[in-house]
């Protein structure tokens, strides 16, 4: 996605920093003077960096349905390859029973699905310009795109399960095939192919606003309105499938119509192995077919239109062409860590890994750690107030993450723009244990409507040389403070912070159950140094500062 954005500055860090300071207080109360200086206070300040692990986790069977959004398109990634996403869709009435009338007649169908744009400027004519948001690849680059009726059902509830659970479905990006998983079931949709109804050999998503005209002659009214997928369809088929259908059950009511008609497939395929890639707002109350027709004697025809949205179950297929992905060394961390949207691949940070007698780093050892922050007693154990919580005996001022990309292995040439390829990248990162966001994102501030300048305390953005910050501050403090288990940490890319839903992961057996569902819908990657990279000044590593008494 290209969009130039100016990163932002915000004053309220320093609040932050002292707001952390304040609620981390247990302790620490008195300040023995009232001028501070280094011979005056009565406490230190202090850093260190806390040794971590951090592995490759490669993403399977990742949930796929009820995703707010969903890509359409070929993307071609400088650094892992190729990814085609497909699209398939459920449509649903806005009215069941209808009454077309006597003699009903399609005049036209009109498939319309606004894309996420951006007003940029007026022309000269005064009409608004566009650019096109969440478009991957060079916007120029073609691919095949067609639209099947699909004769697969997507079922509402999971008939295995006892407690009438929603029915999931799971990527299966591994296969050459546009595929999903139902449990265990792999469902192929280019066996279940209907009436093909559009296609387009040299499909290019458009930044043209959409244009309608009402009326004739003289008379003709032109309105202009933010830029769609927009096409005829053809009036046969519909004629057939929906208005020969009136007072047939088919159209009585939802569950009858949704085993009748069973959707859309939308399919991407690749042109002369190249392609772009776009995402769709297929929930947008402006995404829908809708059926113009009249109706009546021949003397006395009446207009009329009958409309269908895209609000029951929808998912996406991919199919991966790329590098390898592999599950890392849990025990010594990884040189390289590899984050890839889509049915990709992900970084897990093991925040408390500690050394042994040989020298190696082994995970989950968080004694040291709380050795160092909570005061204890004569015996060893820590030591707790008077209302069970325990004795802070240093304040964990600012704790973040330090990550560089690998300027060996990614490619940051420059576009037409003279942006370099990653500059708009984020990492998201969250709490595995939870499937949630980490409690410095939840208190952030700093939300903003354009992703790319949201959450940017918590959330480092990209610098130019490649290096973020990730904020975990009060994530270490509610591990001290609350005996909290949430020692491990997930990295994804993400091309939306605001979007914090998680996505299962199908019969997991590795701790980690989910993955942020934004990251399902990038289909970007980056490439990290590792925790055990050999290059040190940029290995990744947890900085944290603190206070304590003299």
């Amino acid at each position: 996605m290209k969009n130039i954005f100016n990163a932002l500055k915000f004053p309220i860090v320093s609040l932050l920093f002292l707001a952390s300071f304040i609620a981390c207080d247990k302790d620490f109360s008195v300040i023995e003077s009232d001028v501070l200086g280094e011979g005056n206070a009565n406490f230190s300040t202090d850093s260190l960096e806390l040794p971590i692990v951090a592995y490759n986790k490669k993403l399977d069977s990742l949930q796929i349905n009820n995703l707010a959004s969903n890509l359409l398109g070929v993307f071609n990634d400088l650094e892992y390859g190729r990814t085609s996403a497909s699209i398939v869709s459920q449509l649903t009435p806005t009215s069941y029973s209808p009454d077309f009338g006597v003699n009903p007649v399609v005049d036209s169908v009109v498939i319309h699905i606004p894309y996420f744009n951006t007003a940029i400027a007026l022309d000269d004519d005064g009409n608004t310009t566009y650019k096109l948001d969440s478009i991957y690849g060079k916007p120029d680059t073609v691919f095949k795109l067609t639209i099947y009726q699909n004769n697969y059902f997507l079922r509402d509830f999971d008939p295995n399960s006892n407690s009438n659970s929603t029915q999931n479905y799971f990527s299966n990006a591994s296969n050459t095939s546009n595929s999903v998983l139902n449990g265990n079931t792999v469902i192929n949709f280019d066996d279940h192919l209907g009436d093909m109804l559009f296609m387009n050999n040299g499909f290019i998503p458009s930044s043209a606003a959409t244009v309608l005209s009402t009326g004739e002659g003289e008379d003709v009214v032109f309105t202009r309105s933010e830029p769609a997928f927009r096409k005829i369809l053809d009036n046969a088929f519909w004629q057939t499938t929906i208005l020969d259908k009136q007072d047939d059950a088919v159209l009585s009511n939802a569950n009858n119509f949704k085993n009748y008609f069973r959707g859309l497939y939308f399919k991407a395929e690749a042109v002369d192995a190249g392609g772009s890639m776009i995402l769709l707002n297929l929930a947008s109350s402006n995404a829908n077919i809708t059926i113009n027709y009249s109706s009546g004697e021949d003397t006395s025809r009446t207009d009329a239109t009958y409309t269908l949205n895209f609000n029951g179950n929808r998912l996406n297929t991919f199919i991966n062409d790329f590098i390898p992905l592999v599950n890392g060394d849990k025990e010594n961390g990884d040189e390289t860590l590899y984050l890839k949207g889509a049915e990709g691949s992900m970084a897990i940070i093991d925040l408390f890994g500690t050394e042994d007698l040989d020298g190696n780093l082994v995970p989950d050892e968080l004694d040291d750690f709380l050795m160092d922050y909570r005061k204890t007693d004569s015996e060893g154990e820590f030591i707790l107030d008077d209302n069970g919580d325990y004795i802070i005996k240093r304040l964990i001022n600012e704790a973040h993450l330090v990550i560089y990309e690998d300027e060996s292995k990614v490619n940051n040439t420059e576009d037409e723009n003279g942006d370099v390829y990653h500059k708009y990248d984020r990492i998201y990162a969250y709490d595995i244990n939870n499937n949630a966001p980490t409690f410095d994102f939840q208190i952030d501030p700093t939300e903003n409507n354009v992703a790319f300048n949201s959450k940017v305390i918590s959330l480092g953005q990209r610098n130019d040389s490649g290096k973020y910050k990730i904020r975990l501050t009060e994530h270490l403090n509610n591990i001290i403070q609350n005996d909290s288990t949430n020692t491990k940490i997930g990295l994804v890319i993400s091309n939306n912070v605001n979007y914090t839903a998680n996505s299962e992961i199908l019969n997991s057996t590795t701790g980690v159950t989910g993955v942020p569902s934004a990251s399902i819908i990038s289909p970007r990657g980056t490439i990290l140094h590792g925790s055990n990279s050999s290059n040190e000044a940029k290995r990744l590593k947890l900085k944290v500062f603190f206070t304590e008494p003299k």
